[in-house]
């Protein structure tokens, strides 16, 4: 089957499309183990789980982090692009949530 190796598995991407629209590797990527997280970081974690760079597994182990915290990312990604990974905005966009669940 055409896009498999031997094993069966799909092949990962060599690179992605990172956020601003330039190539991203994995050794672009933020150092295992980051603890401060700015949003350009945050984004370029989800490009590369998005694009098929990281699998969520291997996002979640090579940044200690939990599957709620990657998927809230994944959201305000989808949702509000970067700026949703903003801390100083993350209530606002919070709000705006709570008010679409409403209606």
């Amino acid at each position: 089957m055409a896009g498999k190796n031997e094993g069966g598995a799909i092949p990962k991407a060599p690179w992605v499309i990172g956020p601003l629209g330039q190539r991203l590797t994995l050794d672009m990527l933020p150092p295992a183990g980051n603890a401060h997280w700015l949003p350009m970081r945050k984004a370029e974690v989800v490009a590369a789980v998005n694009g098929g760079l990281l699998t969520m597994e291997e996002a979640l182990d090579r940044y200690n982090m939990t599957l709620e915290e990657l998927a809230g990312w994944l959201r305000a990604v989808e949702r509000f692009g970067l700026n949703g990974l903003r801390t100083t905005r993350s209530l606002r966009y919070r709000a705006i949530q709570e008010k679409e669940r409403k209606y």
